[in-house]
């Protein structure tokens, strides 16, 4: 019933219909909150904290999956190529955290979320995860002094922490719907919040005019069983394939495995999904393509003929030279 309702207002956040009209007296109450509340960090009501590093913020304005987090990892891996020593907080959505905690290799997904273990699997820095960033962050830096550069990952409206850099991710696919705020429509913020931003990428896209163009690309596909286990995916072209995907936008997931030439039984699960065995008890011993993000909650109960998609950011050129340069400024 709720992926039934979620899926619903996905829908209706691309369009101006009779449901917007009804919701629209709510978004200008949500305009109000956020707007005070941007004034009341401005005007000095609510405290921000600057840490003794600079901060990094990639997130986004909208509501559903954007591509922050291959945006994230991306950059921390880029970052450690020019000699930087990132780390990368995150709220951990789902986490069972009371105050901050550590990703850890044998952290689990109910406890941390996916994607910080993703994060931390991927990028190999630290990651902590926690409510309040200010809180996560100061930790972060108290275990690891030697870290110079704290990357954020979502947190755009998160004010209580200050930030040298602003990075906003868009899906090119859609944008940002029918442009209404919540629950009209998918922004959280007003669309002129992007004026703001230092950054603002467009994943899914192959060049824009302004800001940066982002592609997801396929690295391989591994055993979710075994994650560092490489498959041959050649011997599934004419196999009964499942695709299975929790995340913001899982159409661009089956998407993408159309365009390798799959034919897949589509299967969408609310973002963050915790999976269990029983999700795949109707699959038999079918093959099962999900994300990396997903894979990370399936290892124990994984099957031998489950694999997962590992894909990387490609961005166009330019976006860490001008992040380093507005640092430099800062």
């Amino acid at each position: 019933m709720k992926q039934q309702i979620a899926l619903w207002f996905l829908s209706q956040w691309q369009k101006i219909s009779f449901w917007q009209i009804v919701l629209r007296p709510l978004s200008w109450l949500f305009f109000a909150v956020v707007k005070l509340r941007q004034y009341a960090y401005a005007v000095g009501v609510f405290k921000s904290t600057q840490l003794n590093v600079p901060v990094i913020v990639v997130g986004n304005i909208s509501v559903g999956g954007t591509g922050k987090t291959p945006l994230v990892i991306h950059l921390v891996q880029t970052l450690q190529a020019q000699g930087y020593h990132p780390a990368v907080i995150s709220r951990g959505y789902g986490a069972q955290v009371k105050c901050w905690q550590e990703v850890m290799p044998n952290s689990t997904a109910e406890a941390v979320g996916d994607e910080p273990l993703l994060i931390a699997k991927r990028a190999q820095c630290p990651v902590f995860v926690g409510k309040s960033r200010v809180a996560v962050a100061q930790a972060l830096l108290n275990e690891y002094p030697a870290c110079d550069l704290i990357v954020s990952d979502d947190g755009l409206q998160h004010y209580a922490l200050q930030r040298n850099v602003e990075v906003a991710v868009v899906d090119a696919r859609v944008g940002l719907g029918n442009d209404l705020l919540l629950p009209a429509g998918p922004l959280r913020e007003p669309s002129q919040r992007l004026t703001s931003v230092d950054a603002v990428v467009y994943n899914g896209a192959d060049s824009v005019a302004q800001g940066y163009a982002m592609r997801l690309v396929a690295d391989g596909f591994y055993q979710v069983a075994k994650p560092h286990q490489s498959l041959d995916s050649g011997h599934w072209k004419h196999a009964n394939i499942h695709a299975v995907a929790a995340i913001g936008n899982p159409q661009r997931f089956f998407q993408h495995l159309k365009t390798l030439g799959f034919k897949i039984t589509e299967h969408a699960f609310l973002d963050h999904h915790t999976f269990v065995a029983n999700d795949f008890a109707a699959f038999g011993d079918e093959v099962v393509i999900m994300t990396e993000k997903d894979a990370v909650k399936c290892t124990a109960f994984a099957k031998p003929n489950w694999a997962y998609l590992a894909v990387s950011a490609q961005v166009q050129d330019g976006l860490l030279a001008a992040i380093l340069e507005k640092i430099r400024k800062s």
